[in-house]
C-alpha cells in the first residue's frame, strides 16, 4: 500500500550526513517520503551552502512526492545555535531573562532568526525553551531556561514564538512537561523528576499553556519519566502525557515532536524503532531521528506492521497526517526562493 507508506514517511524528521544532498539522503526522500529533515552543525558551511542545500532537499521532495519538506533547526540563541556568524548571534534565553528590557529582546531574537531563517529556506526553528529552572540545572540546560519564575517563562516564551511565527518560521516550544529539575542529562540517562502534580501544573505548565494559547505550531516531548503523570514511561512514550494531559487537558491541536530518539534515554532501553512506534501511539506527530538514516527505515516499517496488524489504529494515523497537512498548508504554501545574490548582500558576503 503505497499511500500508508507515504503518510507514514511523513511522521519522520531526520538528519543527514554532510553539507549537501547526497545519494543516500536522497534515497531516504523518495523511497520513504519523510516529513522533514533537520540540519545540525555538520550540515552548516555558511549562508549561501545552506540556502542551496535547503532548495536542493525541497526540490527532490516536490520531484519525488509533491510535498514540501519541514526544514528545522535548533537555534534558540547562546550555546545552541546551528547557525553561526554571519547568521546573527543572540546570547541565549539566560540572557534574555536577565536583561533590563526581556520582552524587547524576545520579539528583536524571534524576528531577525526569523528572517534569516526564511532567508535560506529554513521554515522550523526548534525553539524556544520554556523549562522553568529550579535551582541548580542540569548541565546540557544551562543558559537554555529563561528563569525561576513560570510567569515569565511563559511571557517570554510567548514573545519569541509570536515573533518566529509572525515572521513566517514555525516555532517548537519544548521540552513537555518541562525539564526544569532534572538531575540527569537524556542525551545520556532517563531521568526521573519526582514532583507532585501540584508543582508541576503550577511550574512546569504555565509556559506551555501560554504556548499553546499563542498558536504555537509544535511542542517538543521530554525524555523524562513523571511519576506523578506516569510512572513507568517517560513523557516521548507516555499516552497519559501526551494525549491526556496535553491534547485533552490543555487542548493544544498542533504538531507534538519528539526530542531525537537516538539519545541514550530512549535507545539505551527500548530502542529507536520501539521508541518511534510506541511514541506516535502514545500521541507523537513528528519522530525525530536525528543521524542513522537505516533507523527512520526500521522504524517506519515497524509502525507500518503494526497499523496493518491493528496494533495501532489507522485513525491515529489519519489524525497526524491532517495536523501535518494543516502545518504544512499554513506556513509552506507559497515557498519563497531567495537569490544567492540577495543572500550575499545581506550577509556581507561575495
Amino acid at each position: 500500500m503505497k499511500d500508508l507508506d507515504e503518510e507514514i514517511g511523513q511522521l519522520f524528521m531526520c538528519g543527514m550526513p554532510g553539507t549537501v544532498l547526497d545519494e543516500e539522503t536522497e534515497r531516504l526522500i523518495r523511497d520513504y517520503n519523510p516529513g522533514g529533515i533537520i540540519l545540525f552543525a555538520r550540515n552548516i558551511e555558511g549562508p549561501v551552502q545552506v540556502a542551496t542545500l535547503c532548495r536542493d532537499l525541497q526540490e527532490a521532495a516536490l520531484k519525488y512526492h509533491g510535498k514540501p519538506l519541514f526544514l528545522g533547526v535548533d537555534q534558540e540563541g547562546g550555546r545552541v545555535a546551528r547557525l553561526r556568524e554571519p547568521f546573527t548571534s543572540f546570547p541565549g534565553n539566560a540572557a534574555i531573562g536577565a536583561d533590563e528590557h526581556p520582552v524587547e529582546k524576545a520579539i528583536e531574537f524571534g524576528r531577525v532568526t526569523a528572517m534569516e531563517m526564511k532567508l535560506v529556506g529554513l521554515n522550523m526553528d526548534l525553539a524556544p525553551v520554556v523549562d522553568v529552572r529550579r535551582g541548580e540545572i542540569e548541565k546540557h540546560l544551562d543558559g537554555r531556561s529563561f528563569g525561576e519564575d513560570p510567569e515569565k517563562v511563559a511571557l517570554l516564551g510567548r514573545s519569541v514564538i509570536q515573533s518566529l511565527q509572525r515572521n513566517g518560521i514555525m516555532a517548537v516550544a519544548k521540552h513537555f512537561p518541562g525539564l526544569g529539575r532534572a538531575d540527569l542529562d537524556p542525551h545520556f540517562h532517563l531521568p526521573r523528576i519526582g514532583i507532585d502534580s501540584r508543582e508541576l501544573m503550577s511550574v512546569n505548565i504555565p509556559p506551555f499553556r501560554a504556548a499553546i494559547e499563542a498558536g504555537v505550531t509544535g511542542v517538543m516531548t521530554s525524555h523524562a519519566v513523571y511519576p506523578a503523570l506516569d510512572p513507568n514511561l517517560p513523557a516521548t512514550l507516555s499516552s497519559p502525557v501526551l494525549t491526556n494531559l496535553l491534547r485533552s487537558e490543555l487542548g493544544f491541536r498542533g504538531l507534538v515532536l519528539t526530542d531525537d530518539l537516538e539519545m541514550g534515554a530512549i535507545a539505551k532501553t527500548w530502542g529507536v524503532a520501539e521508541g518511534a512506534a510506541g511514541s506516535f501511539a502514545a500521541g507523537a506527530d513528528l519522530l525525530l531521528i536525528c543521524k542513522e538514516q537505516q533507523l527512520v527505515e526500521q522504524s517506519a516499517e515497524l509502525i507500518r506492521k503494526r497499523i496493518e496488524a491493528g496494533v495501532i489504529p489507522l485513525r491515529r494515523l489519519e489524525e497526524t497526517s491532517e495536523r501535518i497537512g494543516a502545518a504544512k498548508t499554513a506556513f509552506l504554501p507559497h515557498r519563497q526562493e531567495r537569490s544567492f545574490a540577495e543572500i550575499g548582500e545581506y550577509f556581507g558576503i561575495a
